[in-house]
């Protein structure tokens, strides 16, 4: 996935989950972080950032912050691109839930949530979440970095579709290349571990994809273990 034309920054201080306020050209300035994760390993003073130009008068904001240098790790803290970039690996080939080709719909209701993904493939149909995961602690991603009711309820919901007969599957896209193996994250949220843990043992597929970041593009490169060593 192609990024649009960045700019060089340093991170200063963070206002509110969604704004920061960022140095850029010598001036201070503030950014939208598409991201509600802490981000405290990242978010240091004067780290070095990419930030993406937005020029609306709607905007309060004009930048987005898309990029973080973590020593000598490039990640990605965009939130909204994991989905895309599923999606792209999936019709690439670098992602797979079975062999063959799937009819791919986005965002589609279930219950009473919002999937991010229905497969269909002839008469099977599997249903698919998935998650950006940004933490990287000794070469294990961990999601989340903070407690979140909303994935343990797709949890919940991707459990209910398999005793409807059909597949489901969660996917945690990692947005940096550094990780050796995917384990939830207990002492941030134990819930989410424990649904997570009971979510696979009723057969629910866990599925952990690591990206090269540059500045220019993002791109899955390849699945990682995911709940075995944890």
């Amino acid at each position: 996935m192609k990024l649009p034309s960045l700019v060089p920054g340093f991170f200063i201080r963070r206002e509110n989950r969604f704004r920061a306020r960022v140095l850029v050209r010598g001036r201070e300035s503030t950014a939208h972080v598409p991201n509600s994760g802490r981000l405290r390993e990242l978010f240091t003073p004067m780290a070095p950032l990419w930030l993406a130009p937005k020029s609306s008068p709607t905007r309060k904001t004009p930048y987005d912050l898309l990029l973080v240098q973590h020593g000598n790790v490039l990640v990605s803290v965009d939130a909204r691109l994991p989905n895309a970039l599923f999606e792209e690996a999936l019709r690439l080939g670098r992602a797979s839930l079975g062999p063959g080709r799937w009819e791919i719909s986005r965002e589609v209701r279930q219950g009473k949530s919002r999937l991010d993904f229905c497969l269909r493939r002839g008469k099977e149909t599997c249903w698919v979440e998935v998650k950006s995961v940004t933490l990287v602690q000794g070469g294990t991603a961990l999601f989340p970095d903070a407690p979140t009711l909303r994935g343990s309820r797709h949890l919940e919901e991707l459990i209910h579709l398999l005793d409807s007969g059909e597949r489901a599957a969660i996917v945690f896209v990692v947005q940096r290349p550094d990780a050796l193996r995917f384990c939830p994250h207990a002492q941030a949220d134990p819930l989410f571990a424990r649904t997570l843990a009971q979510a696979a043992q009723a057969g629910v597929k866990v599925k952990a994809y690591i990206c090269q970041v540059s500045t220019e593009e993002i791109t899955i490169t390849q699945e990682i273990p995911a709940l075995a060593a944890c």
